[in-house]
């Protein structure tokens, strides 16, 4: 059962980066996703999560709604993020997750499946 984010790097005010997460080792399509994030000296926040289901639910956090979209592939067991408008308060470690139950969540308790991270730093 392995999760392998992708895609991270320097990115402008202002400018975009396309966060990726491979799943491997068990049945991606059936689980929901999220994507978190973890600045240096700060707790997890939740950024966005999208049901199994095409066409269910997706949530995404206030900090980050209007500028990052998530979506799935599940043909290709692949997660994405896509951040446009990157602000500074964006840097940090952004993680992928997965989880059975009812629906995505907020809450990264909810999950069980982590992938090791990415990061994501802002420059001037």
């Amino acid at each position: 059962v392995q999760l392998v984010e992708s895609g991270g790097g320097l990115v402008q005010p202002g400018g975009s980066l396309r966060l990726s997460c491979g799943a491997s080792g068990f049945s991606f399509s059936n689980y929901h996703m999220g994507w978190f994030r973890q600045a240096p000296g700060k707790e997890r926040e939740f950024v966005a999560a999208i049901s199994w289901r095409i066409g269910g639910s997706i949530l995404i956090g206030d900090s980050v709604k209007g500028r990052f979209t998530i979506s799935r592939d599940n043909a290709k067991n692949t997660l994405y993020l896509q951040m446009n408008n990157s602000k500074p308060e964006d840097t940090a470690v952004y993680y992928c997750a997965a989880r059975r139950g009812t629906g995505p969540t907020t809450d990264c308790h909810d999950y069980d499946v982590w992938g090791q991270g990415t990061q994501v730093a802002g420059s001037s």
